[in-house]
């Protein structure tokens, strides 16, 4: 049967397309710029938006496993419930989606609860799924890089209790194993969360220290006030997501984002290989 991909054409999903591919995967995905990325010639496509709801149940015709992906808008929750809502009337109930590390007790920061919202509905109304929840993705350093590059700083305040970032790449691959294990199945398998980190938690004193050998020259750490990372995202996204950002970083700080004993050794294992470690992006950065 069809794997229906929503999100396909982020740092997450296009990988997710990929693995699929690469284990033979019937794939569709759902886009509203079928030409924004260039799928494998066996991947359908099929175009619509997620509050189109004459496309969405088009895109869901023959399909029998969703994975989820929903982008950090003003509607998401919107988004999520109704694509939901869509699947079971379709009688869609295998689904990977992806949350959140933390996404039940970080209630402050919106889309964090927006993702813990669609958890509960998986939960309540009788989905088999595999709830991912990733911790901070190491690939949206790409955003602070000329900070880093040009003015020795590295500005994430993400503070002193330590922050296991993930790769994009390991998401993606963990997506596609339990996407093609829950579509696989004779039966629908109950709902299982696995928290989605990276090999290591680090604090941002520990990100400047890399930084600094990678490139061969100082970088210092900006701090763990959030208020200038909020302004410097204020002027390259939306007022409200910038805010949103800030109240993100306040919880790296209070919180951290460290991984659960277990954690790492159980992606370890199911990968079949070591995850992506930090050090590896810096250098890719630095390089390009």
């Amino acid at each position: 049967m069809t794997i229906l991909v929503i999100g396909a054409t982020g740092r997450v999903g296009r990988h997710v397309v990929d693995q699929l591919v690469q284990r033979d995967a019937a794939v569709r995905v759902l886009t509203r710029d079928p030409a924004k990325v260039a799928f494998p010639e066996s991947v359908e496509v099929a175009t619509g938006d997620l509050l189109d709801i004459d496309a969405v149940r088009v895109a869901f015709k023959g399909v029998r496993t969703l994975f989820l992906l929903n982008a950090v808008t003003g509607d998401e929750f919107t988004q999520a419930i109704v694509t939901l809502n869509l699947a079971r009337e379709a009688g869609v109930e295998r689904v990977v989606y992806l949350s959140v590390f933390d996404a039940d007790r970080a209630v402050n920061v919106p889309h964090f609860a927006v993702k813990h919202g669609a958890e509960r509905m998986l939960e309540a109304m009788g989905f088999g799924a595999t709830i991912l929840r990733p911790t901070y993705f190491i690939d949206n350093e790409v955003m602070v890089k000329d900070v880093i590059l040009n003015h020795g700083v590295y500005p994430m305040p993400i503070g002193g209790k330590g922050v296991a970032m993930v790769d994009a790449r390991d998401i993606a691959e963990v997506a596609a194993i339990e996407l093609i294990r829950r579509d696989t199945a004779d039966a629908v398998l109950p709902i299982e969360t696995i928290n989605v980190v990276g090999p290591e938690a680090l604090t941002g004193e520990a990100v400047a220290a890399i930084w600094s050998d990678v490139l061969g020259r100082p970088v210092a750490y900006g701090g763990d006030d959030p208020s200038g990372f909020e302004a410097n995202m204020a002027t390259v996204m939306p007022r409200w997501t910038a805010y949103e950002m800030r109240l993100m970083a306040e919880r790296y700080v209070s919180d951290g984002m460290i991984p659960q004993p277990g954690d790492v050794e159980r992606l370890t294992a199911m990968l079949g290989r070591p995850l992506h470690g930090y050090r590896e992006t810096a250098a890719t950065l630095a390089r390009a």
